[in-house]
């Protein structure tokens, strides 16, 4: 090989390789949206109104308080409201804002490298009061903050954008709650409240105070496209909590939080049953969930309103203390029942599927011990998954029994092979076809369904 090819040769990979490295720094560079080479993606008017959060004088430096350009922009967006309504565009930047309330017939635009900020000024954030169905704030009685992004009464609100990001800086609030520092309930992310045509797409939630994404007693919600993140150590966290609400999609999003990734729930004991609103026809389906410390998918504990009609289908659950659970105890009242999940994968999980009747952890001692919750008609089809430890807990007890469970189709691989994987206790149903590991004797086995 003559020294003029060795160098050709020589040439030719060091092209390549700078070629590589200038892909791959790109890529980084769009990633962290910097757009070193190409121009943002252009923002599309989805109403017949559009308007820019800077043209009301706000400034996106992380330090500058927007909150009055937020509410300034709401304004103008209310007198547009009976021509269709109006978009408000939030450009690339640091939006440091205390909570603020959205209206009907608005779209909430986050471009690309866009940020909302929440301020972690204590005094700015409101006191609202508890929700009728729970009695107290949630963790602590009385009061509670209200959320970054409030909307309550509205209807036809769209948040959605670039995936632009949403940051409740919660970590300040983490570190008062666990020393007790607070005097409320720590202030969710985003809340809507007794609203309809709630859509949600291609956004980034991350490090609220508390629970992320709390849709209260809404009808029609849509949540499409949404990444949701906290820490695992940032307390009670959790993703997409449906509280009371009915015509609930929640689909194709990513959820790794400090709590359950998604709970659908339905009020606290006394007030949840006086409340009386289910939470009804919800589906959950498409999803990759992490939570290291919590659940998966949850209903409950909060389940006094009742829930039904809800459909968990295509869910990867990885790297969680458990997968799929339902959680009540005495003193509820309300039910669960009409719950179906299928083609669920469990991977790296701690107990696969549980139902847990004896959770406790009442709002206060006013509760009706005698008000005893029903868990019936569970359908499980099709779960699959590797390292799991236990596959299944079910337990009922003589005063609520657990009946109506049908597992078919499952096929979890353990951690290691241990006995007792699969338990049961008050429980009332069937397997049907290939279940692996063994079930529970309580469950009757059948080859094939009986029609």
């Amino acid at each position: 090989m003559t020294s003029f090819t060795q160098i050709s040769y020589r040439n030719a990979f060091c092209m390549c390789w700078m070629l590589s490295f200038a892909l791959l720094f790109y890529w980084q560079a769009n990633l962290r949206g910097r757009h070193m080479f190409f121009p943002p993606r252009p923002i599309p008017n989805l109403r017949p109104h559009v308007f820019n959060l800077s043209d009301f004088g706000a400034v996106g430096d992380g330090t500058t308080d927007n909150t009055k350009c937020f509410e300034d922009a709401v304004v103008a967006i209310k007198e547009v409201a009976r021509e269709g309504g109006g978009q408000l565009n939030v450009g690339p930047g640091r939006w440091l804002t205390a909570p603020f309330n959205v209206t009907s017939h608005m779209t909430l635009f986050l471009a690309q490298g866009a940020t909302i900020v929440g301020s972690q000024d204590v005094n700015l954030w409101p006191i609202l009061p508890p929700l009728p169905s729970y009695g107290r704030g949630r963790e602590l009685p009385g009061p509670r903050y209200g959320s970054l992004i409030h909307g309550q009464h509205i209807n036809d609100f769209v948040l959605t954008g670039h995936n632009g990001t949403i940051d409740g800086q919660g970590a300040w609030w983490w570190e008062q709650f666990k020393k007790k520092k607070l005097q409320y309930t720590r202030g969710r992310l985003v809340q809507f409240m007794w609203s309809s045509n709630i859509k949600i797409t291609d956004v980034t939630l991350q490090n609220s105070p508390f629970w992320h994404l709390h849709p209260y007693d809404c009808t029609n919600v849509t949540i499409q496209g949404v990444t949701i993140l906290a820490p695992v150590n940032a307390p009670n966290t959790d993703g997409i909590d449906p509280d009371s609400c009915r015509n609930v999609l929640v689909e194709d999003c990513y959820i790794s939080v400090g709590d359950d990734a998604i709970a659908i729930k339905s009020g606290w004991d006394k007030y949840g049953i006086e409340y009386n609103r289910p939470c009804v026809n919800v589906t959950i389906r498409n999803m990759v969930v992490h939570s290291e410390i919590s659940a998966g998918v949850s209903i409950g504990s909060e389940m006094s309103g009742g829930i039904e009609q809800v459909l968990v289908e295509g869910v990867h659950i990885w790297g969680s203390r458990r997968g799929i659970r339902i959680k009540t105890s005495p003193g509820r009242g309300g039910y669960v029942k009409n719950i179906h999940y299928g083609n669920v994968t469990l991977i790296d999980v701690r107990v696969g599927i549980v139902i847990k009747t004896d959770y406790g952890e009442h709002p206060d001692s006013e509760f009706d011990p005698e008000a005893l919750p029903v868990v019936a008609n569970i359908s499980i089809d099709g779960i699959y998954g590797s390292s799991v430890r236990y596959p299944v807990r079910m337990f009922g007890s003589q005063e609520v029994p657990i009946t109506g469970i049908e597992i078919r189709n499952m096929d979890v691989q353990l951690t290691s092979k241990k006995k007792n994987v699969f338990t049961c206790e008050f429980i009332q149903g069937r397997v049907i076809g290939k279940v692996f590991p063994t079930p529970c004797k309580a469950l009757v086995q059948e080859e094939f369904a009986i029609v």
